[in-house]
């Protein structure tokens, strides 16, 4: 197992607490299988897990602008040379910073950060933990730091998706008596872009759905029709959302490279390019931080955002309780996955969950995708012809979003109203929230 994907063991209880989820779950109302909803796939495929999961870290490792810090449960993902400091306190740090000895220069601003660059590597985690510390500021308060943490689309430990995606069927037409569902409502998805051909590929689905424009493209491809380890994340993500509500538009934006590598900058960027209509904002994609401490500039982009909208952020699929980010943001929608079996829905393996999770959803689904191949080390090739089946909370997340902008054209609501009805509902479980069918 690669270094930032250690083994660590389960929360204390964990086990015994899935079984007795599951077995409560099977009295759980659920709507029965529709359109785009997989079973919770058979036990058997861990060899193709594990070679996918090779096959992201290997990329991942080649990354030359990402770092690994990995102290077991406190693992996340870092730019290299660089640390983002509040506005507010960017001059007293540098000051700091270069009377210690480091050659550090301003770089630029964003979301109510500052980007200072150092010039040379540096252990910024370890630079961190001493700006952190109130001893260092006797008589001031302390400032505001971060790493610049990576983010990544989720996705298991550490952001890889846990399974490959895999052939599917071609969908059925979307519901003509449910056209009305999200009708004038538009899902912001900030993600790997979207596929060049997507609308023409899947006309029922996406066709006429989006603004296509050049800079939200997915480049899907390491080369050839090799699809790098999440192309094609934002088109599948972008199926999701209008199965769960056919008549919502989308406009997607890149936030995501298709090795499914971004960071804050990235995701800020993305959101602010998100049109004026956009109501509900979708991030199928998080990251962990040092300290579990919140994403500065993530949470100052949510904060500005108009208090009418609605963010849906994915809970992540390390299986954990740690807090993944934007998703454990205050105003975010955290969205944790489930598995449908023959019996009922019960947690999935791999999702995230917490108290600060608000809501969960089926997280195995068909969806739109692209066309190519994705070769897996001493596996079959799989072979994509414009559909997929995959897992995890990012399109658990994403069929929440759908479901937000349904409920906002059958009540005429708001998106933040109609994010607060949906959390009004009862938790179906302390750790998972409110289950969304």
């Amino acid at each position: 197992m690669p270094p930032e994907h250690p083994d660590v063991p389960h929360p204390a209880g964990r086990v015994s607490r899935r079984r007795l989820l599951a077995a409560s779950a099977l009295a759980a109302a659920v709507a029965p299988l529709g359109v785009g909803l997989r079973p919770a796939p058979a036990l058997g495929d861990d060899a193709d897990d594990a070679a996918y999961q090779r096959a992201f870290y290997e990329a991942l490792a080649a990354d030359q602008n990402v770092r690994r810090h990995i102290a077991p449960g406190r693992q996340f993902l870092y730019r290299p040379r660089q640390l983002l400091v509040a506005a507010a306190d960017t001059q007293r740090v540098l000051i700091r910073l270069r009377a210690a000895g480091y050659s550090v220069t301003l770089g630029d601003s964003f979301a109510g950060v500052t980007r200072l660059l150092f010039g040379k590597e540096t252990d910024i985690p370890a630079v961190v933990t001493q700006l952190r510390d109130p001893q260092q500021w006797p008589g001031q308060p302390v400032p505001k730091v971060q790493p610049h943490h990576v983010m990544l689309g989720l996705g298991n430990i550490m952001g890889n998706p846990g399974s490959p995606p895999g052939p599917a069927a071609a969908l059925p037409p979307p519901d003509g008596g449910r056209r009305d569902e999200g009708a004038g409502v538009t899902v912001g998805i900030c993600d790997t872009g979207i596929c060049r051909l997507a609308g023409s590929h899947h006309p029922q689905w996406l066709g006429g759905t989006y603004l296509p424009q050049a800079d939200d493209e997915d480049p899907l491809y390491v080369h050839t029709d090799v699809l790098a380890p999440q192309g094609g994340h934002g088109t599948f993500v972008a199926g999701v959302v209008r199965q769960a509500a056919p008549g919502v538009r989308v406009d997607p934006e890149q936030a995501l490279t298709a090795t499914g590598v971004g960071d804050e900058a990235s995701v800020v960027a993305a959101m602010g390019r998100l049109a004026p209509e956009v109501s509900v904002i979708n991030l199928s994609l998080g990251g962990f931080t040092q300290d579990d401490q919140p994403s500065l500039p993530l949470a100052n982009a949510v904060a500005a955002l108009p208090s009418t909208s609605a963010v849906v952020a994915a809970a992540g699929n390390a299986g954990t309780n740690r807090p993944m980010w934007p998703a454990a943001l205050a105003r975010v929608v955290a969205v944790a996955a489930v598995s449908q079996g023959p019996d009922g829905v019960a947690p999935a393996a791999y999702s995230g969950y917490g108290p600060w999770v608000d809501a969960c959803a089926v997280g195995e689904r068909d969806s739109t995708y692209v066309e190519g191949q994705l070769p897996l080390s001493g596996r079959p090739t799989r072979v994509f012809h414009g559909f997929a089946t995959w897992a995890g909370t990012s399109f658990a997340t994403a069929y929440v979003s759908g479901r937000l902008a349904a409920l906002m054209t059958a009540g005429g609501l708001s998106a933040d109203a109609a994010r607060l009805a949906l959390l009004a509902a009862p938790r179906w479980h302390p750790d998972y929230g409110v289950f969304v069918a």
